[in-house]
Order: structure tokens, then sequence, then C-alpha cells
């Protein structure tokens, strides 16, 4: 039953993904990604420090990626969260990301189940890999991400400002509740 669950958990994100970047129109642009990613300094683990909710993810805490290089090139991604509580059970799912095109170094693709496909753009990023911002064109998604299971006051008003430039709408915004793991 809990194999299941894992399951029918991936198969939701995987959907609202494929689902997402489906779409044929936004009211938005495109964003604007980052005009660099080095993707050896990106691998490493990632705490969410906030996001929009969606069914997927709604009931995690203490949610981070971790991504790793695979044989192929590719980037093994592993995203885990805390069911409810800091304290819950953990849950976590396993995808690989690439680049499609190396001339948009912000815009990775990612692949759930070997079957769904969806956007995976990095249109805010630290200089020195401690903060990222990743998000889609249709503003449906939006994740803050660190190294850290916490930010500054002014990371996480640089953070914000830059989405809202993008066209997220800060009211959504979800803070991510953190422990270090």
């Amino acid at each position: 039953m809990k194999k299941l669950s894992l399951i029918s958990l991936g198969i939701t994100a995987a959907l609202v993904l494929f689902l997402s970047s489906c779409s044929t129109k936004s009211e938005y642009p495109p964003l604007r990604t980052v005009q660099a990613l080095d993707l050896n300094q990106y691998l490493g683990s990632w705490y969410e420090i906030g996001r929009y909710q969606h069914r997927f993810e709604k009931d995690l805490v203490g949610a981070k990626a971790d991504y790793s290089l695979r044989e192929d090139g590719q980037v093994q991604v592993v995203n885990s969260g805390l069911k409810e509580t800091l304290d819950g059970k953990l849950k976590s799912i396993k995808a690989v990301a690439w680049r499609p095109d190396d001339s948009v170094p912000g815009k990775l693709k990612v692949k759930f189940f070997g079957l769904i496909t969806g956007d995976y753009l990095v249109f805010g990023l630290d200089e020195n890999y401690q903060w990222a911002l990743v998000g889609d064109d249709s503003r449906n998604y939006l994740w803050f991400l660190s190294r850290t299971p916490e930010v500054s006051d002014e990371v996480l008003a640089q953070m914000k400002a830059i989405a809202v430039e993008q066209g997220y709408d800060m009211n959504k915004l979800f803070l991510v509740p953190q422990k270090e793991r």
C-alpha cells in the first residue's frame, strides 16, 4: 500500500508538470531564465524555502531536492519531504533532468517514470549557487530553493522581488517548514 501511495504521488506530480508544459497560450511571456547555469555547481542538496502549493506536495514539509550526475551525463533527481510534520514519514520520488539546448542554460527538462516530461526553468540564481528560483512559463509552479534550510530576510526579499518581476504572485507563496536532515 505504501508503494502504491508513493507511485500515486509521483504520477500526480508528473501529470501536473506535463499538463502545465502542454499549455499553448499563456497570459505571460516566457520566463527569462538565467544566462549561465553550471550543472556541476548546481548538483547537490537544495531545501525548499517556499513554493506554490499543489496536490502532489501540499502535505509535505521539510521538502528538499538532491541532484547528482549520472554516468550518461543526465542529472538524477530525488525529491523528498516529510508528511505533514517535521517528524512525519519521509516520502520521496525520483526523476531525471537534462538540458535540451545548451544555448539556453537555465532551461531544463525533467522526466518522471521515464514517461512524463515537464519544464524546469531556473530564472533566479545566486552567483555562488546558494539559492535558486525555479518555475514554468505558465506561472503555476514556483520553488524557492536554498543550500541551507533557512535564508535571511534579506535573501527571501530578494527572491520574492525576482519572482514578482517575472509575474509571480507572492500571495500564493507557501513558506516550507524545514529542518536539517
